[in-house]
């Protein structure tokens, strides 16, 4: 459905790990599952995949999503606005790297989208096309898309988003040029394009039994008794804090019982912030239900979340005020929530306490010599009225200034104590500072702790 976050950049070339840190008591670092949710997933014949950005699949980003995950969805590189900005000119960078990054980590990749009514290129939205001409469009980009990947990809979502909150006909370029039976159209001709790939149709807010998702359901039985090529739904499940629908399982089950599959396509949970303990706990068994509603379905083939990490989540620049959605923060340490998918998978985790407050080393930008680094103090189930963290640099590195907080250098040994304004840090907030250092030959990402 949406945007993954395309503006922020983590690092340039080195990422901290989280490490040590807690008020009176040292709290170990969180722990990942016992084994990664792909392979929890496998076990149980489910996908568990995640939308990625193509730019960003190196270093800690890069590594999480191949350990982690069987399936990866382009979060924007398929769309066609991405593929053909300019009519006849193509940009196939970023999709075909994600397609290459599944391959070489043994993922299968979820195509999408190629029929939706938004993110299409201007030149589309704005001409003026009969119906002829509107009709051979859509079929020479999905022959073209499709066709390019014929044979590597698992699944399309063919269509995306027909359907208003009542269940009637979105009104689209496409709907309003071709009536609705462009849904079948399209189908066909990605069916024609590559035989062997899942065809879908894929909605949001059809996730419980509703106007909408009814709608849906007779949408895809009218197709199945057309003969119409529709191999599964895909439900979004852009879901809030503690409104996952009771009625998920069920919606699932009428959808398989039609004979087609089920997918959760774009799972995230958004709250309002700042998080907290009580929010994350909330979050965690949402994502469990989530979870274990697709696994108790046969034909549910498995879940995908829309982007695991917070900082490469839509959720805060669409919805101001509201994030944290994913399964890690911002600084890939699993929440409760991954550990509750792989509770949902049938693993078994070994999680933090609570009451723990960390800080995560990272270097923001590098350079010939020199560096900028920032250190993040975060509190969850706990708080603190002052902080000092400390760390031991290995390679030679000094601090030349820092800002927002004090630091001292003696030796390799460094230590930093928050400044005046910035000492506490509330349950489910945090604050930074930053520095400026020099470095000559390498730049290790140091152990810090927080005291």
């Amino acid at each position: 459905m949406r945007s993954l976050r395309t503006g922020l950049s983590l690092t340039s070339l080195l990422s901290g790990v989280a490490l040590l840190g807690a008020l009176l008591v040292t709290a170990p670092a969180a722990h990942a599952a016992d084994a990664p949710l792909r392979d929890l997933a496998d076990a149980k014949g489910k996908v568990m995949g995640t939308a990625v950005t193509g730019s960003k699949l190196t270093g800690t980003y890069g590594d999480t999503a191949a350990r982690e995950f069987n399936a990866l969805t382009p979060g924007n590189a398929m769309k066609w606005g991405s593929v053909e900005p300019t009519r006849g000119t193509f940009n196939w960078a970023e999709a075909d790297q994600i397609v290459a990054f599944a391959e070489a980590n043994g993922q299968q990749v979820r195509g999408h989208t190629l029929v939706w009514h938004s993110q299409n290129p201007s030149w589309l939205t704005n001409g003026t096309w009969t119906a002829a001409q509107l009709s051979g469009l859509m079929n020479d980009h999905i022959a073209l898309e499709v066709g390019r990947y014929k044979g590597r990809l698992a699944t399309w979502d063919v269509v995306n988003e027909p359907f208003n909150e009542d269940g009637t006909y979105r009104q689209t370029l496409w709907y309003n040029g071709l009536g609705a039976d462009y849904i079948a159209q399209a189908l066909t001709a990605a069916r024609a394009a590559d035989p062997a790939a899942k065809l879908y149709i894929n909605d949001y807010n059809v996730e419980g039994v509703n106007a909408k998702s009814t709608a849906l359901y007779n949408l895809v039985k009218s197709l199945k008794e057309r003969g119409v090529p529709i191999d599964g739904v895909g439900l979004q499940a852009h879901l809030i804090l503690g409104q996952v629908p009771s009625t998920l399982q069920q919606n699932i089950q009428r959808f398989a019982d039609l004979g087609v599959d089920v997918a959760i396509t774009e799972l995230d949970i958004r709250m309002q912030l700042p998080s907290d303990s009580t929010k994350l706990t909330q979050q965690a068994a949402d994502y469990k239900a989530v979870v274990g509603a697709c696994v108790a379905v046969a034909r549910c083939v498995g879940v995908t979340v829309w982007g695991f990490t917070d900082s490469d989540s839509w959720i805060p620049d669409t919805f101001p005020g509201q994030g944290a959605a994913t399964p890690y923060d911002e600084n890939y340490a699993p929440k409760p929530a991954y550990h509750a998918i792989a509770e949902a998978l049938g693993g078994t985790t070994s999680e933090p306490p609570t009451g723990a407050c960390t800080a995560t080393y990272s270097v923001t930008s590098q350079w010939n010599s020199g560096f900028t680094g920032q250190v993040r103090i975060a509190c969850s189930g706990s708080a603190l009225s002052s902080w000092k963290v400390g760390w031991t640099y290995g390679a030679g590195q000094r601090i030349t200034q820092a800002w927002n907080a004090t630091c001292t250098q003696t030796g390799t040994a460094v230590s930093c104590s928050n400044a005046s304004y910035n000492g506490t840090v509330p349950d489910g907030g945090s604050v930074t500072f930053g520095f400026n250092a020099s470095w000559s030959g390498s730049n290790p990402v140091p152990v810090v702790t927080l005291g």
